[in-house]
């Protein structure tokens, strides 16, 4: 396996990995020349915000080949282009053969959401202090666990659930990788619906789902039906604003809204936007991240 190293400016970079790609590289990524140091600029915003720039200002492109004749085959068409007069090559390398699937593995151990709730992929043994466990793997949807927001929505569920009266119905909007949907299922949740615009969303839910021994209902989002004792949504703070007046609608008499993909300088907004229907607070918080709450009157 060898690697193509490029350099190329930010009007280049699309035609760049578009032309790797046609010429059957095996993978393409592309990185921020300038990261770690003082030039280096963030590309990407939330939704809503200034549409992001199609690169960094200076971009390395990597490109993985079969071997060092196709890597070189390619760097010298593409140096042959007109438009190319940007595009540098800064080397070609043999990449070291790796057992890739146990580096990704690696990367992943069991997450702690309290002591006795775990959240442990199936490679790993869970933690012998855990009484409750969540069997998942990373996937093409969000959602393992590692991230503050979905921390702080599980704590949330697990600090509420099974002692108390269980949730009759349960609405997991955006649920990506069904991890909160799931998590609300341990914890005694019936008849849960799990909704995302995204079909592969729908497809990851039901197979963790499966995978933990739970039953719940994946669909888009027009399967989102009626009132519900428990509404979690974490998404976005922006998006969330703009479901303000959806998500509410679906919160039952005494039930529960549980909101999270929020920073703490977005508080305020999202309590003006939620105003009109239900009092939003905030119930938790981690690295400078928060989880919103409210609660219907009965």
């Amino acid at each position: 396996m060898h690697e193509l190293v490029l350099i190329c400016s930010e009007d280049s970079v699309e035609t760049v990995s578009d032309a790797l790609m046609e010429v059957d590289a095996l993978s393409v990524s592309v990185e921020d020349a300038d990261a770690d140091t003082d030039a280096e600029k963030a590309l990407f915003g939330e939704p809503g915000m200034p549409v992001a720039r199609s690169g960094w200002q200076r971009s390395v492109v990597r490109a993985l080949f079969a071997s060092e004749a196709e890597a070189t085959e390619c760097a010298t068409l593409l140096l042959a282009q007109d438009w190319a007069t940007d595009v540098h090559v800064q080397t070609i390398q043999q990449v070291p053969e790796q057992d890739w699937v146990r580096l990704t593995q690696s990367q992943f151990a069991p997450v702690e959401i309290t002591p006795e709730f775990w959240i442990v992929p199936s490679w790993h043994e869970a933690p012998a202090q855990a009484v409750k466990v969540m069997r998942l793997d990373p996937g093409l949807a969000f959602g393992t666990g590692t991230h503050p927001t979905t921390r702080m929505c599980l704590r949330w569920i697990a600090g509420h659930g099974d002692n108390n009266q269980p949730w009759k119905r349960v609405l997991d909007y955006g649920c990506g990788s069904g991890i909160l949907a799931i998590g609300a299922a341990l914890h005694g949740a019936q008849n849960i619906d799990a909704v995302d615009i995204d079909p592969a969303a729908v497809i990851s839910s039901e197979a963790n789902a499966a995978a933990n021994k739970v039953s719940l209902k994946a669909a888009l989002p027009d399967a989102a039906q009626g009132e519900y004792p428990l509404v979690l949504a974490n998404i976005l703070a922006t998006p969330l604003k703009l479901l303000a007046p959806l998500l509410c609608a679906h919160v039952a008499p005494g039930g529960h809204l549980v909101l999270a993909g929020i920073l703490e300088r977005q508080a305020d907004e999202l309590k003006q936007a939620y105003a009109p229907w239900l009092q939003l607070e905030v119930s938790d918080s981690e690295d400078g991240w928060i989880l919103m709450t409210a609660r219907r009157p009965g």
